[in-house]
């Protein structure tokens, strides 16, 4: 059968198709995968649901946030069918707030705290003169936060909530997500344009 991370990936592939949605996914998992071996968590797993936590976002956006329908319901109704744990399933309907499924394990709490900050993250990195996650710092990111204007759609309170539930320090959360961020940059097409500004 492969790993979980072997299984997901052409999962995501079938499920996401905009290139942009499927980067997001890529760094969840890399920052799960980077927390998971921090925090000895089980890293082919975290990573797995990483790439999953929005597969069905594509297809069933959910603007509305209903509790029994569309994203991130129809995703995980879909893998418990298909034979995926109630781990997985239960860690991918966590990490939305209006699911009704409260944040109980590291796993959840942690795909919570990160799912925003990755997108945040990668966000600042693509307003880098270099485009380069190697540009970015924590002082970066934070400033970024401050900005109401940037990158409007991410909901700040849910990077500090995300922190909070994880008992970790903000600071050391967003390092933590540049790190992981940084070892797939290539993928991420966050590697930078070659040209670094004097």
């Amino acid at each position: 059968m492969g790993t979980l991370t072997e299984r997901a990936l052409p999962i995501l592939h079938e499920w996401v198709h905009a290139e942009s949605l499927r980067k997001h996914c890529y760094a969840v998992s890399d920052s799960m995968r980077h927390f998971a071996q921090q925090n000895g968590g089980d890293v082919d797993l975290w990573e797995a649901v990483g790439l999953l936590h929005d597969m069905d976002y594509e297809r069933y956006p959910n603007p509305e946030q209903s509790a029994s329908d569309g994203h991130p319901v129809v995703g995980a109704t879909w893998l418990r069918e298909q034979g995926w744990s109630e781990e997985v399933c239960r860690a991918i309907l966590s990490h939305a707030d209006y699911s009704g499924v409260t944040r109980e394990t590291p796993l959840e709490r942690t795909l919570y705290a990160v799912d925003e900050l990755s997108g945040f993250v990668t966000a600042v990195a693509r307003v880098r003169p270099s485009k380069s996650i190697h540009e970015v710092d924590v002082a970066s990111v934070k400033k970024k936060m401050k900005d109401k204007a940037f990158a409007r759609a991410v909901n700040r309170e849910d990077i500090t909530r995300g922190a909070a539930e994880l008992q970790m320090p903000l600071d050391e959360l967003i390092a933590g997500v540049i790190e992981a961020l940084k070892a797939d940059a290539e993928r991420l097409g966050l590697a930078g344009t070659g040209a670094v500004p004097l």
